[in-house]
């Protein structure tokens, strides 16, 4: 059994379709089919169920896929165990993050690239549920998301930040001097926020209630990026976590407002999975976040964007 067997199996099993797996293996279809079926004939089972086209994976072949992410994974961890008792830590980290801490991913990923210049870091933006299967799978080396997340379950956990929820409103409205303002003042305002699918979105919900008030928001969006595209101009307001202001700051014309009342959301963690043998690259990756020292990073952004300058 060759190792790239195993990866043709996980490629065709993710893409479910023997072309696109192929291309994503860089070879070609009939290469990759005679490969699969070498396999099942090394492990004498039916690993694909076969018709016309891919139709999906025999039971047999769920097995084998089970033990191909964990083969696959285990044998990068060889590697990378190797490279850094060499010239030092080697290869890819593979991160999944939440799209409402990508704004903040750079004060782990700096740090962890300063530490480690050979090695390099994939990022992926994934709902939480996609982060629970990427990290089951193999295919994830560590994750940032939020640590009340039900759904995960074998991990490691490392508190980085909690989120911090302020008004972003222009300085020439209703509310631009103002020293804070409640959820309900911020209810009435033409807002501009992220959509109901998003987690963010379902947590303000839930503060905008706790003050008597609904938010109806003329502009939604799926990003953080399509969210701070609109509000430049002075039209909109935003309630935004503090962990944004990194990435985006504060827009020309808009000033930060501090919010009353229930204003910190959930944690935002860095996990991993329990597994043995550990990833080397996770480990580091850990090693770097403990003294990242994020929760203190965004505290005094924030603080310095409040007016109060360095603390």
């Amino acid at each position: 059994m060759l190792l790239r067997q195993l990866e043709y199996l996980v490629a065709l099993a993710r893409e479910r379709h023997f072309a696109r797996a192929a291309a994503a293996c860089y070879v070609s279809q009939p290469s990759l089919s005679a490969a699969i079926r070498r396999l099942e004939h090394e492990l004498n089972v039916p690993i694909v169920r076969r018709g016309r086209r891919y139709e999906g994976l025999t039971p047999e072949g769920e097995v084998v896929l089970a033990w191909a992410h964990r083969i696959l994974a285990e044998g990068d961890a060889l590697r990378h165990e190797l490279s850094a008792l060499g010239d030092g830590l080697a290869g890819t980290l593979r991160l999944g993050v939440v799209p409402t801490a990508l704004p903040a991913a750079s004060l782990l990923t700096t740090p962890f690239c300063d530490r480690h210049p050979r090695a390099r870091v994939s990022i992926e933006s994934l709902s939480s549920a996609d982060i629970t299967h990427g990290l089951g799978e193999f295919e994830l080396d560590a994750a940032m998301t939020y640590l009340d997340d039900d759904s995960l379950r074998g991990v490691r956990r490392l508190p980085l930040y909690e989120e911090r929820y302020v008004l972003l409103t222009p300085v020439d409205g209703p509310l631009g001097v103002a020293p804070a303002a409640s959820w309900s003042q911020a209810a009435a305002l033409p807002l501009c926020l992220l959509n109901s699918r998003m987690r963010n979105r379902r947590i303000i919900d839930e503060c905008f209630a706790a003050d008597g008030a609904t938010a109806a928001p003329a502009i939604e969006s799926d990003s953080v990026a399509g969210l701070y595209a609109h509000l430049p101009g002075g039209r909109w307001s935003s309630v935004i976590s503090h962990a944004w202001l990194h990435m985006f700051g504060v827009p020309d014309g808009m000033r930060v407002v501090p919010l009353e009342g229930p204003a910190r959301g959930p944690r935002v963690g860095l996990v991993v999975a329990r597994s043995e043998p550990q990833s080397v690259l996770a480990e580091a990756l850990l090693t770097a976040a403990r003294e990242a020292g994020v929760r203190d990073a965004l505290d005094d952004l924030l603080h310095t964007y409040l007016g109060g300058g360095p603390s």
